[in-house]
C-alpha cells in the first residue's frame, strides 16, 4: 500500500490568514497542526493571480505560455497534460471535489464538460488524452464541482436546487443583470459583494464539499490508492457565509490591515509610485480585467467596509479549516492515518484592504502572490518538520505529486517537487519563479511579467493600451515587506534590477505565437 494524496485547495486566500503564518483573526488549528507536523512554505508564488491560469498550472505542472490559459475564459484544452492523469494510469484512484474551473462557468450551449455532467446526471466522463489515448476528464474518474454559489450547472447547484430551494435566492448574486460582476453593497457597511446568507451551515458549500470527499472516501476500498483533490470555493468573494456563524467575529473588532494606508493622501502616493494601472483603477478610471465589480470605483472603500470584508474573509477560513478537520477524521477512522500526505494551498490571493483596494488584477504584491502552503507528508514518510524560505511556485505540485507516488515527473512538467527544507532547495539549485499576467477586456490590454527571486521581486511591463514598457515594479521584502516603496527607477537598485529582468527573460523563454482564443467572461 503506497502513500495517499489528500490535495485541499482554497479560492483567493491570503498567506496572512492562517495562524501558522501569523494571522490573528481566523482560528485555523487543523491547518496549523498541519503545519507544525510538516512542512510550512513562508514564500509560495502562483504562476498568475487568477482562478483558471492558476488551477490549470497545478494540474499540468507548466506555466500559462505553455499550458495556454493565459486568462480567466480561456478553456485548458481538454487533451491538456494532467499530472492526476499521471496518477490514475499508475493505479490510483483519482476526484475532483468542489471548484475545478479549467473551463469557463458561462456556457449557454453546454461546450464544456465540467458544465454538462451534473445536468446529465453524471460524475465521470471519458476524453481524450495528450497521448492520443482516451481516459477520465483530466485524469479524475470522479468529478462533483461546485462554485461560489446557488447558480449554475454544477453538482452543488443541482443539489441545493433539488433538496433546498428556498437557499437559491439567499446567496449573492454574483453577476448582475448585464452578466457583469455584481457592485452591489450589503452587510452592515455596504461593502460590495457582501450579504447576510441565512442558509444553514451543513446546506453551504464548504460544508458540503466536505461531506462529498467524505462520501467518496467511504466507497474505497480499504487498500486503494488514491489522489483526492478538495477544493473548497471559498474564501473568494461574494462574502456571504452563513449569517449564523458571523458571531465567531465582530467586524468592529477587526484592526485594520498593515497594507491599508489610513490616510487618503498616503494612499494615493503610494499608488502614484507604481506603474499607472494601480491609480487609474483605484480611481475608477480603468477596469482591465471581469475580476473586480465594473461599476465599483475603489477609492470609495471605506475602513469600516475593509474590516467587514476582513472578518467574513476570517469566518469562511474556519469553516474551511473545520470541514479540513471531519475529512481528516474520516480519514483516520478507515485506518489511513499514518499514509495520507496532506497539501493544503491556495490559487491566488486577495488584495483585501492592501492600497485601499479589494478583488485582485494585475498587481503582482504579496496580497494575491505570497499564498499559504503547508505539505503534511504521511507519517510513515518519516519527513523532519521543518519551514522554507526559499520561493517556490504552484508548478512544483504536479511533480511534488509524482514524487509522493513513487512516479518520476513526466518531462512535460515544468517545475520541480517541492524541497522538504532549505538545504534541499539550495542543494538542487532551484531557479526563480515568474508569475505572468494578460488580459484583454472592455478594449483595455494589460501585460506583467515578474520573478520572485529570494527577497526582491521585480515586474516588467509590456506595451499594451496603458503601458509603453517602460514601467515596471521592484521591491526589496527584506526592508519593505509591505511593497510600498517602488524602486525600479531607483539608481542605486538598476544594477539589481538589470540582473533580475535577465533572469526573468530567460526563464519565461519565448512567447507563445498564438495566444488561445477567449470564449467567455469567466
Amino acid at each position: 500500500m503506497g502513500r495517499k494524496v489528500l490535495f485541499v485547495t482554497t479560492d483567493q486566500q491570503r498567506y496572512d490568514s492562517l495562524g501558522c503564518n501569523g494571522g490573528a483573526i481566523a482560528r485555523t488549528p487543523v491547518v496549523d497542526r498541519l503545519a507544525a507536523e510538516g512542512i510550512r512554505y513562508q514564500r509560495a508564488v502562483p504562476q498568475s493571480v487568477v482562478c483558471m491560469p492558476s488551477r490549470s498550472t497545478m494540474l499540468t505542472g507548466q506555466h500559462p505560455r505553455t499550458h495556454g490559459v493565459w486568462m480567466n475564459g480561456v478553456p485548458l484544452p481538454v487533451d491538456a497534460p494532467s499530472a492526476a492523469g499521471v496518477l490514475q494510469r499508475a493505479g490510483y484512484r483519482t476526484a475532483l471535489v468542489g471548484k475545478a474551473h479549467f473551463e469557463p462557468y458561462i456556457d449557454p450551449f453546454g461546450r464544456f464538460t465540467e458544465n454538462t455532467l451534473a445536468r446529465q446526471g453524471l460524475t465521470s466522463a471519458t476524453r481524450p488524452w495528450h497521448d492520443g489515448s482516451t481516459g477520465p476528464h483530466r485524469g479524475f474518474e470522479h468529478l462533483e464541482l461546485a462554485t461560489h454559489g446557488a447558480t449554475g450547472q454544477l453538482h452543488y447547484a443541482r443539489w441545493l436546487a433539488d433538496t433546498h430551494p428556498e437557499a437559491i435566492a439567499w446567496y449573492y448574486a454574483t453577476l448582475d443583470r448585464d452578466l457583469e460582476v455584481n457592485s452591489e453593497g450589503g452587510g452592515d457597511t455596504g461593502a460590495p459583494q457582501v450579504k447576510d446568507n441565512p442558509i444553514p451551515r451543513d446546506w453551504y458549500h464548504t460544508d458540503w464539499v466536505a461531506d462529498r470527499t467524505i462520501a467518496w472516501l467511504d466507497a474505497l476500498d480499504e487498500g486503494d490508492d488514491w489522489f483526492c483533490w478538495m477544493s473548497f470555493p471559498d474564501p473568494h468573494h461574494p462574502w456571504d457565509p452563513p449569517v449564523e456563524e458571523m458571531r465567531r467575529v465582530d467586524w468592529r473588532d477587526v484592526p485594520l490591515p498593515a497594507g491599508y494606508p489610513e490616510e487618503r493622501e498616503r494612499r494615493e502616493a503610494i499608488l502614484d509610485a507604481k506603474p499607472r494601472h494601480w491609480r487609474q483603477w483605484y480611481d475608477g478610471t480603468l477596469v482591465s480585467n471581469f475580476e473586480a465589480p465594473l461599476n465599483w470605483v475603489p477609492a470609495t472603500l471605506t475602513a469600516d467596509q475593509v474590516r467587514e470584508v476582513n472578518a467574513r474573509t476570517a469566518v469562511e477560513c474556519e469553516l474551511i479549516d473545520e470541514a479540513l478537520g471531519r475529512v481528516l477524521a474520516a480519514c483516520a477512522a478507515r485506518g489511513w492515518a499514518d499514509d495520507v500526505d496532506v497539501i493544503f494551498t491556495t490559487d491566488h490571493g486577495e488584495l483585501q484592504g492592501d492600497f485601499g483596494l479589494l478583488f485582485k488584477g494585475p498587481y503582482h504584491v504579496d496580497g494575491l502572490m505570497r499564498l499559504p502552503l503547508v505539505w503534511r507528508p504521511a507519517p510513515s514518510a518519516e519527513v523532519a518538520p521543518a519551514v522554507v524560505s526559499r520561493p517556490v511556485g504552484l508548478v512544483d505540485l504536479a511533480p511534488t505529486w509524482c514524487r509522493i507516488a513513487g512516479l518520476d515527473p513526466r518531462p512535460w512538467m515544468e517545475g520541480t517537487a517541492l524541497p522538504v527544507d532549505d538545504h534541499d532547495a539550495d542543494s538542487r539549485h532551484r531557479g526563480p519563479v515568474v508569475t505572468e499576467w494578460d488580459s484583454e477586456r472592455f478594449g483595455v490590454e494589460v501585460r506583467l511579467r515578474t520573478i520572485t527571486r529570494q527577497d526582491l521581486v521585480c515586474t516588467i511591463t509590456e506595451p499594451g493600451t496603458v503601458h509603453d514598457g517602460t514601467e515596471g515594479e521592484l521591491y526589496d521584502l527584506a526592508d519593505d515587506p509591505l511593497q510600498r516603496v517602488n524602486r525600479f527607477d531607483d539608481p542605486s537598485y538598476r544594477g539589481i534590477r538589470d540582473d533580475l529582468v535577465t533572469d526573468l527573460l530567460d526563464a519565461l523563454g519565448p512567447s507563445p505565437r498564438q495566444r488561445r482564443p477567449l470564449q467567455a467572461p469567466v
